[in-house]
């Protein structure tokens, strides 16, 4: 297996090395980027070689190179996401549960991307919010997440939160980084789950599998794949079929963080085999909920609003 050494400034440029391990003997050197660069496919990893910018052992090589036990492959730089504004899609429903004239919250449906991964691409989250409200075009943190300010996992439905001009996205985004905006969660886990409990461990993304990121423990491991604080708050557990239904609070939740969470402390979310998770027969998918966000008024009272969602889009797994 490919050992990842890290991203790192070197030249003013950011790059990134791999040292190859016995189970990469073989395999084409652009196959090998793509699984294991965080970010990375495989088109643009070939785009990468093809400009001379991946070397082997210091050598420029070609996409159908196959890689050798001990090969050091190095990325001069490592190519940010192609940014592209997102499609209107006035098709799909739009359920808001509150709208100001600052922001709005939605209730994703789960299955739903939040936003769209290529140019043109219908059915998501982002498309529908620039549909209805055509002055989030340019406001959020790229062209293609429309006034979003923060993302759910496709298969996790709930509340999400949008704003419509630059001012309030700001105002917001601050908040959310201070972690002063509430974010709870509903999960189905397998297992009976302690409560209360706090799980804060850090996570990073995986080197050896990009769909995923990895709780990580070790000092050496936590430097060395930069992993970032990451606190799961478990406040609720209660018996339910085939597991536990929890409630937890993770204000500042990155990717995958409440699924690698609950998975490493032993109780992944049921429909969720890429964490441990045993399958379901229906519904397709992990179970997971957004289910409320409390934030201060952008004005100057103090008064707090705490909105939930209508009904979680949980449905009772198959027995």
């Amino acid at each position: 297996m490919a050992k990842y050494l890290g991203v790192w400034e070197v030249r003013q440029m950011p790059a990134a090395e791999l040292e190859m391990g016995e189970d990469d003997v073989g395999q084409r050197v652009d196959v090998v980027l793509a699984q294991r660069v965080p970010g990375l496919s495989r088109a643009r990893a070939k785009a990468l070689i093809e400009e001379g910018a991946v070397r082997v052992d210091g050598r420029r090589v070609k996409k159908s190179y196959a890689v050798a036990a001990g090969d050091r492959v190095t990325l001069d730089r490592v190519p940010g996401p192609i940014d592209f504004y997102a499609a209107p899609d006035p098709s799909l429903a739009l359920d808001v549960l509150l709208e100001t004239d600052g922001y709005v919250i939605v209730d994703k449906a789960a299955g739903i991307p939040s936003h769209p991964l290529k140019a043109g691409e219908l059915g998501t989250l982002a498309g529908a919010l620039v549909a209805r409200y055509p002055e989030m075009r340019d406001v959020g943190y790229s062209k293609r997440e429309p006034g979003i300010l923060h993302r759910l996992d496709n298969n996790t439905s709930g509340v999400m939160l949008a704003a419509r001009d630059r001012e309030t996205f700001e105002a917001l985004r601050a908040q959310l980084q201070a972690g002063e905006i509430e974010k709870r969660y509903l999960a189905r886990c397998q297992g009976v789950v302690p409560a209360p409990m706090v799980i804060d461990m850090p996570i990073a993304s995986d080197p050896r599998d990009r769909r995923k990121v990895r709780v990580c423990t070790e000092p050496r491991e936590i430097k060395r794949l930069r992993a970032q604080p990451a606190r799961t708050e478990v406040l609720t557990s209660t018996p339910a079929e085939h597991g536990s239904l929890v409630e937890v609070r993770a204000n500042n939740a990155r990717r995958h963080q409440i699924r690698a969470h609950l998975a490493s402390i032993g109780h992944p979310l049921l429909g969720d085999p890429l964490y441990g998770g045993p399958l379901l027969e229906a519904p397709l998918h992990h179970l997971l909920h957004a289910l409320s966000i409390k934030i201060g008024t952008l004005s100057t009272t103090a008064t707090h609003w705490n909105h939930k969602s209508s009904a979680p889009k949980i449905a009772t797994p198959s027995s």
